[in-house]
């Protein structure tokens, strides 16, 4: 029927015309799910910055690269290459293969300064929204999908990331969404640029498209499967194997599977002579189990139903069999790199399991499952980082007015050796270098004495090295709640 024989008839232009109707009623409720979210997500972390919660490793490093890039320089970040000992000319690319954070430079040119990062953050975040609801909306309806996500806008692993510092992550959750979201409505060209998108966010993304590859594959799309699969692992060796050590990192620098072997085929082969102790490795801490479990039980384990999950596996074995123990926690940023994948694949998963019990018609059952997913949502806000937003001494710091003032007597312009949560507040008007047990020799140093901050061993350590400064002829200008200012004499 063509446009001309709809429009001809008053019935059918009547119909259309209410469905633009409620569709543009839907954008606004779901625009103001994602405004609410980004502004909570904002909070959270602009709060954390002001109160100086907010650190150097990692906030100063994201605005040291995108400070660059908004100069149109390469993304040097000296506070990782001193730290390394790599010198002030190391390039964020080579630490992390990250060049997506070009695309935050114009922001710098509105405003420059690490609370750009924070709320450029919180607007990705929540611009997974719309295209998890579309999905939602097209596989189980209309109220499940405000559902789901409310879910999503109120899960632990977005929480988690927005409340440290910024991140690559924050370009995933939306980048997944779509990928899924496009595909799912048969637009592959939008689906395949967002997943070549993910290639540019981290060294390791091609991973996760490996993971869709096996996805594809399962769901009868085995060609496609195939490439993606074959295309990912390329990706994958030719960044961490050749353009890593190109721009002056180091292949060895991520490898943390050393109780496997020294490199990539070395652990291949280990795990292919015992998948058993493999397998086990993936359970063999508390935390692990711990973060196995708060990954899929958001879904009712549901997620565990669907091959979208497949998605998301190689990302989840990736950090599980790692010997690093921060990459286990569910403390950290790193689950929200599979957070969207996991609740399409729960409502992907409902669906199915409908399909096989016969009762896909059954509008109570969805209503059910999205109900119990936003209320697990909502009952371990608590355990996460977005209970803080309802504490009034979140808001407070007891602290701020002398880190205020030690931040003050730094002049603009200079290189300092800033302790961990001071770096933020300096970063925007110097060089910021990590304060550490290894001195640089910058002409400015703000220590803190009074509380442990990364990478010291203890308080004592710290005011060793205070001590030790003021021996080789630094002097203190300042002195207060045990932020110590020195300067080079």
């Amino acid at each position: 029927m063509t446009g001309d024989m709809i429009a001809a008839r008053p019935g059918a232009s009547a119909a259309a015309a209410w469905r633009r109707i409620r569709l543009t009623g839907h954008r606004g409720w779901v625009g103001a799910i994602a405004l609410l979210a980004a502004v909570a997500y904002a909070v959270l972390g602009l709060v954390r910055l002001t109160a100086y919660r907010a650190t150097t490793f990692d906030l100063v490093i994201v605005d040291q690269a995108v400070r660059n890039y908004a100069a149109f320089r390469p993304p040097y970040i000296p506070v990782v290459g001193m730290f390394h000992g790599r010198g002030m000319d190391y390039l964020q690319i080579a630490d992390h293969f990250s060049p997506i954070y070009a695309v935050l430079a114009p922001l710098y040119w509105i405003h420059d300064g690490p609370g750009t990062l924070i709320v450029a953050q919180a607007v990705l975040f929540a611009a997974a929204i719309p295209f998890l609801w579309r999905y939602t909306r097209r596989v189980l309806g209309v109220v499940p999908a405000y559902l789901v996500s409310v879910a999503y806008a109120l899960s632990w692993p977005v929480a988690q990331a927005v409340a440290f510092d910024a991140h690559e992550v924050m370009f995933v959750p939306v980048l997944t969404a779509i990928m899924i979201e496009r595909y799912h409505a048969g637009k592959v060209l939008p689906a395949f640029l967002a997943m070549l998108g993910l290639l540019l966010v981290k060294e390791d993304m091609g991973l996760m498209i490996v993971g869709v590859g096996l996805c594809l594959f399962v769901m009868g799309d085995r060609w496609r499967g195939v490439l993606c699969a074959m295309f990912g692992l390329g990706a994958v060796l030719l960044i961490r194997g050749l353009v890593t050590s190109v721009f002056g990192g180091e292949a060895k620098d991520f490898w943390a599977y050393g109780h496997f072997g020294e490199n990539l085929p070395d652990a291949v082969l280990g795990i292919v002579r015992d998948p058993l102790a493999a397998l086990l490795l993936l359970f063999s801490e508390e935390a692990k189990v711990d973060t196995l479990f708060l990954l899929v039980w958001p879904t009712l384990l549901l997620c565990l139903l669907s091959p979208l999950s497949l998605a998301a596996l190689p990302h989840v074995l990736e950090r599980m069999l790692a010997d690093r123990s921060q990459w286990w926690q569910a403390d950290f940023q790193y689950s929200a790199f599979t957070v969207v994948i996991l609740f399409c694949a729960g409502v992907d998963g409902l669906a199915r399991l409908l399909r096989w019990a016969e009762r896909s018609d059954d509008p109570a059952l969805k209503l059910a499952w999205s109900a119990a997913a936003c209320a697990i949502a909502l009952t371990l806000i608590p355990k996460f980082a977005l209970d803080q937003l309802y504490h009034p001494a979140f808001y407070k710091e007891p602290k701020a007015a002398a880190a205020a003032e030690a931040v003050s007597k730094v002049p603009a312009g200079v290189t300092v050796e800033a302790v961990n949560s001071i770096g933020p507040a300096l970063t925007s008007r110097a060089t910021v270098l990590l304060w550490s047990p290894t001195t640089h020799g910058a002409p400015w140093v703000v220590a803190d004495t009074a509380r442990w901050e990364f990478p010291f061993g203890s308080l004592d350590d710290q005011l060793a090295k205070v001590n030790e400064l003021q021996g080789q002829g630094y002097v203190k200008v300042f002195d207060r709640d045990g932020y110590v200012v020195l300067r080079r004499g």
